[in-house]
């Protein structure tokens, strides 16, 4: 008979033995004895308290064999089983009890009955799960929740990666970023509408303080911003197209392909680290002057973002010298282009 496949979830034979062969050495934690293993330490622990033999002694056989007679289904589930402890959960429900203070008074009145010590959970398959059932299906629609279905828990390496392509961390980024000395890195982000329901991105050369703006008419998914930032960052010359630092915000979900397409590769912040894209977090403060947080920013028109930002570009900055960034954005591509001409033949 082929074995059953069993969950990576659960402990194996092999690590079993493991843990057994670290107990017995002097002076070896929990602690390590987890971090070998990969496994939390309250994992081991609970192991060891679990499948300890009488003697105290641990045996990694016996211990499998006991963690698998556990783990046996079919189970006949408590409630199916057991008619009288099935009325009193029901008389909760029938009350608008919630599974959580049904299973709490239970524990809190009936001490020494063990088996009427049920989780919430018990409570919320008997009434989701028809093949786990007992309990009357129609006072699941009487839970706050107001569902009659189960909505399915995600476990945390299930969840979908916020990115489709691994990320380059801001701490990958050349030495020639942080220090502005090549222009042609941008710092990008977006600034919400009301409700989030609609974005502006944002775009800031970081020698320069240049500013460009994309327009979101349609939303700001993943798909829009990178035609978006694409068809942008089509407009600049080669020399301008570097690297572009953003924080991360899911829009950036395809960011692998927008590198495709530009050349240009994405380094990402660390969460919760604004400051690591200053010039862009500055530039969104003062573009609310233009486009006020609580409104719809859907409604503005590509040629009306094309005009905030030129003359976001055309005020001088102290940072700059008291040069504007058109200024000094003008100033880099004459200087490029003679000398261009200089090295053409």
């Amino acid at each position: 008979m082929v074995p059953a496949v069993v969950s990576s979830r659960f402990l194996s034979l092999g690590e079993r033995i493991r843990i057994a062969d670290r107990v017995r050495q002097p002076g070896i934690s929990l602690r390590t004895i987890a971090a070998e293993l990969g496994r939390p330490v309250s994992t081991i622990a609970r192991e060891l308290h679990r499948n300890r033999q009488s003697g105290g002694t641990y045996q990694p056989h016996a211990a499998h064999e006991l963690a698998a007679g556990r783990r046996a289904r079919p189970k006949v589930g408590k409630l199916v089983a057991d008619p009288v402890l099935r009325a009193v959960v029901q008389d909760g429900l029938d009350q608008r009890w919630s599974p959580q203070q049904i299973a709490r008074r239970l524990r809190r009145d009936h001490p020494d009955r063990s088996e009427w010590h049920v989780t919430c959970e018990t409570i919320y398959q008997a009434l989701y799960v028809q093949a786990r059932g007992g309990l009357r299906r129609e006072v699941a629609g009487w839970l706050r929740s107001g569902r009659v279905t189960r909505r399915p828990h995600v476990r945390p390496d299930q969840r979908r990666p916020r990115m489709a392509t691994e990320m380059l961390m801001i701490s990958d980024r050349p030495p020639e970023v942080a220090d502005r000395a090549v222009p042609g890195h941008w710092e990008g982000d977006l600034i919400m509408g009301a409700f989030n329901r609609s974005a502006i991105g944002t775009l800031v050369e970081r020698a320069t303080r240049y500013v460009m703006l994309l327009h979101l008419p349609d939303g700001y998914a993943p798909s829009a911003v990178r035609d978006a930032l694409i068809a942008k960052i089509a407009t600049l010359p080669a020399q301008l197209r570097r690297s572009l630092t953003w924080d991360q915000g899911s829009e950036m979900h395809l960011h692998g392909q927008f590198t495709q397409a530009t050349s240009m590769p994405v380094y990402f912040c660390d969460p919760h680290a604004p400051w690591q894209r200053g010039s862009n977090e500055n530039t969104n403060g003062l573009l609310r002057q233009y486009f006020p947080k609580g409104t719809d920013l859907a409604v503005h028109t590509a040629e009306h973002l094309n005009a905030v930002a030129a003359e976001l570009n055309d005020r001088p900055r102290m940072t700059l010298n008291w040069d504007s960034p058109t200024e000094r954005m003008t100033q880099l591509l004459t200087t490029d282009h003679h000398q261009q001409c200089r090295n053409d033949p």
